[in-house]
């Protein structure tokens, strides 16, 4: 099994370098679930660490029910964020070594203290720094997007980059109504509010402290939490320009440009 783990992690993460799109791995392992798939997504973050990437926190999926019932999954999923993937509001972002890159609007926190799996919604709200508006670039390596839930979360939910607003308030309430809209290319792909996302981003916060710590681990002090999308993730091929525009975190754009990173 710890064979079939590495092997499954190096192949991701090749796929990833070389833009090649994968069939699911549930395929030819059927017997993969999430508990293994999420030991395949820790070997990557080790390899990641290990050619130089810093971790600088986690980001959930599939938190709102109409996005798993699309995709055919059952619940949400945490992933990696590392400091290769993080890029300025307002970059252009060649997406010449992108698979199938989409894009989708997140409210994202930063954390002032660490949170842990027993923590109430409370605790997690003092332990939120600031709140800001975020994009996150999405980008499947299994082909057409098709996947189960194990396949995902070895993929380490589907990362590619994201990038936070320049505008941050505290978390104080109000999250839930937060409303969003994206635009591409001046024309809106989507709206939602922060109620899309599992209810409440708070509720996701908690998730995914509940989920690492079934794992030993917690959300740390210094972290961005992207909370998951608000919309549906809209494709974001080159020559096109995201805008996430949100009520009261301001606006955040990215533009796709041909070319590799």
């Amino acid at each position: 099994m710890a064979t079939e783990v590495v092997r499954a992690a190096r192949l991701l993460l090749d796929a990833e370098a070389s833009a090649t799109a994968l069939t699911p791995l549930t395929d030819e392992w059927p017997e993969l679930d999430a508990e293994t798939a999420y030991r395949v997504q820790d070997t990557a973050l080790r390899l990641r660490l290990a050619r130089g990437e810093r971790l600088v926190g986690v980001k959930l999926g599939l938190t709102s029910r109409a996005k798993q019932q699309r995709m055919k999954v059952a619940e949400p999923l945490v992933a990696w964020l590392t400091d290769r993937m993080v890029r300025p509001a307002g970059a252009t972002v060649p997406v010449g070594g992108l698979i199938q890159p989409r894009i989708e609007p997140e409210i994202a926190f930063e954390m002032a203290a660490p949170l842990d799996g027993t923590a109430d919604e409370t605790a997690a709200r003092r332990a939120i720094g600031r709140v800001r508006a975020g994009l996150e670039v999405i980008d499947s390596r299994f082909l057409d997007y098709r996947f189960t839930l194990p396949d995902v979360v070895a993929d380490n939910g589907s990362s590619a980059l994201y990038a936070l607003g320049d505008t941050a308030r505290p978390a104080d309430g109000g999250l839930r109504e937060e409303s969003c809209r994206i635009d591409v290319d001046g024309v809106t792909a989507g709206k939602g509010v922060g109620a899309d996302v599992l209810g409440d981003p708070v509720a996701a916060l908690l998730f995914a402290a509940r989920l690492l710590a079934r794992r030993g681990l917690r959300v740390e002090a210094g972290w961005t939490v992207l909370t998951g999308g608000v919309t549906d993730a809209a494709p974001f091929p080159a020559g096109t320009t995201a805008t996430a525009v949100f009520s009261t975190l301001g606006t955040v754009s990215l533009t796709a440009a041909e070319g590799r990173s």
